[in-house]
């Protein structure tokens, strides 16, 4: 028979190694750097240099860290995983004192294609979520023979500014209030002198069914000390209701995605039924009419809006279908 103390010794044991686990941060690539015209972008990248690229995008307000779980599935199936930070994040710097701090649609999807080029990628396979999300569909929208696949958290997210005025049902406004708030110079303020409070608020809003702990959620935060994050996060919001003007650089881009272009890469969204900010609507999938070539859309039980984060199987079992 066992020792009933000894057994509850080491029941609790395996349970602090556990937590010990889950506190201890993964073991992660060094910080690479290449420029574009625009920015020395900072990306994290993994596998094999000859293995089929996939380049993973994260959003506001995380960082890399979301795609830790994802990358390992990826870099085993022999695939070049590169993940990188956005501008106004981490270690990613403008080059130019004179280039305007733009959050908006535009300049992510530019960005996103600068990388590319600047890696020497002529395909990859797109994954993203939030604003990474949006860089991965407007770079499959207006350049699709760049793209092997796509595989993006909550469907198809071009924004149509000019219909931005028009005022969503009061619970879905409700669930915007921080969009409204950035709106305001009190917002920027708010943003400045909070920034890391606010950012917790936000997953703990999002992601409801999630308990990430608080090292977890510092590992991203610091990549907020950005000395760019508040102008690009505020322009951003701002911009997408018309509240702010562009990158005059970028006007090109915006008209092109002024006309909602469809994307015609084979594509599989993830959407969490447990988002907070982004609800899963029921019944018919509206979206499906945004994508003309092989489409999915995969419902996921309890999981909110940081799918990497919260689904990593998921996300990594959909990119490795896809290719």
């Amino acid at each position: 028979m066992v020792d009933r103390r000894l057994f509850l010794t080491l029941l609790g044991a395996a349970a602090l190694s556990r937590q010990q686990a889950f506190a201890q941060p993964a073991l992660r690539p060094a910080i690479k750097r290449v420029r574009t015209k625009t920015l020395e972008i900072a990306y994290e990248e993994s596998g094999p240099a000859t293995g089929s690229p996939v380049l993973l995008m994260h959003g506001f307000p995380y960082d890399p860290r979301c795609y830790d779980e994802v990358v390992p599935k990826l870099v085993a199936a022999g695939h070049r995983a590169i993940v990188p930070y956005l501008r106004g994040y981490g270690a990613t710097r403008f080059l130019s004192a004179a280039t305007p701090r733009s959050g908006q649609q535009g300049a992510l999807g530019q960005d996103l294609l600068d990388l590319m080029d600047a890696l020497n990628l002529p395909r990859a396979v797109l994954v993203g979520f939030d604003w990474g999300g949006r860089a991965a569909c407007v770079v499959a929208a207006l350049w699709p023979e760049r793209v092997r696949g796509l595989v993006v958290a909550n469907g198809y997210t071009i924004q149509d500014i000019a219909a931005s005025k028009t005022p969503a049902p009061p619970e879905q406004e409700n669930r915007l209030w921080y969009q409204y708030y950035f709106h305001t110079e009190r917002g920027r303020a708010g943003l400045q002198a909070n920034r890391h409070d606010l950012c917790k608020l936000l997953w703990r809003l999002w992601s409801p069914n999630w308990k990430f702990d608080d090292a977890t959620y510092d590992r991203t935060a610091r990549s907020f000390d950005n000395p760019d994050f508040v102008d690009v996060v505020i322009q951003s919001y701002r911009h997408r209701f018309g509240y702010a003007p562009g990158d005059p650089a970028l006007e090109a881009i915006e008209r092109r995605l002024a006309a909602q272009p469809k994307i015609s890469v084979p594509t599989i969204v993830l959407q969490g039924e447990g988002d907070g900010v982004n609800v899963a609507g029921g019944g018919a999938d509206t979206q499906a009419r945004n994508f003309t070539a092989r489409y999915q859309r995969r419902m996921i039980p309890i999981i909110g809006h940081d799918v990497p984060q919260e689904a990593p199987a998921a996300v990594a079992a959909a990119v490795l279908e896809l290719v």
